[in-house]
């Protein structure tokens, strides 16, 4: 009797072993990626898209893999910005990709405090309001002129520790 119950307890503990494991893995990481635009196959952004699954990619993320994607396309109507940024922070996305220039960037900016926003603009951040000079955690791109005074090697500060571990090593 006594084997007989031993055997119950070791195939039960090999069936439920797996499904605690599974249970007890993290959430996958999620990025709100905001767009001003459409995500049509004419869209003027779907370059920018591309690129950005390909930086992803060169990391060590893969769509669908160990990363989702909350997409939000304003498709040109810039006053839906600020509902689509507010929907993705209460999403809880552990990072904003801003795409779009600066309204999307303020949109996302106006939404959160406390959600890193990545963006790409072709203006100075600090001078049209994305970024301010005096906190010294703006990460600037190396497309755009910076200075030590509001830059942050490798931006330490503004992107989730998932993302610069992985970010860093990718780089070594």
């Amino acid at each position: 009797m006594r084997r007989r119950d031993l055997m119950t307890v070791l195939v039960g503990a090999m069936v439920g072993w797996p499904l605690a494991a599974r249970a007890q893995q993290k959430a996958m990481p999620v990025i709100g990626y905001l767009g001003s635009a459409s995500p049509g196959p004419a869209a003027p952004y779907l370059a920018t898209l591309a690129a950005f699954r390909q930086g992803l990619s060169e990391t060590g993320y893969v769509e669908g893999q160990n990363v989702a994607i909350e997409y939000r396309w304003a498709e040109g109507r810039y006053d839906r910005l600020p509902a689509m940024a507010t929907d993705l922070v209460a999403r809880k996305v552990d990072v904003i990709a801003s795409v779009g220039g600066i309204p999307s960037a303020l949109a996302a900016k106006s939404a959160t405090a406390t959600i890193p926003i990545v963006f790409m603009v072709g203006v100075d951040p600090i001078e049209s309001g994305l970024v301010l000079a005096s906190r010294g955690r703006a990460a600037i791109s190396p497309a755009l002129p910076s200075s030590p005074a509001n830059s942050t090697p490798s931006g330490s500060s503004c992107c989730p520790s998932w993302f610069r571990r992985r970010a860093r090593s990718s780089c070594s």
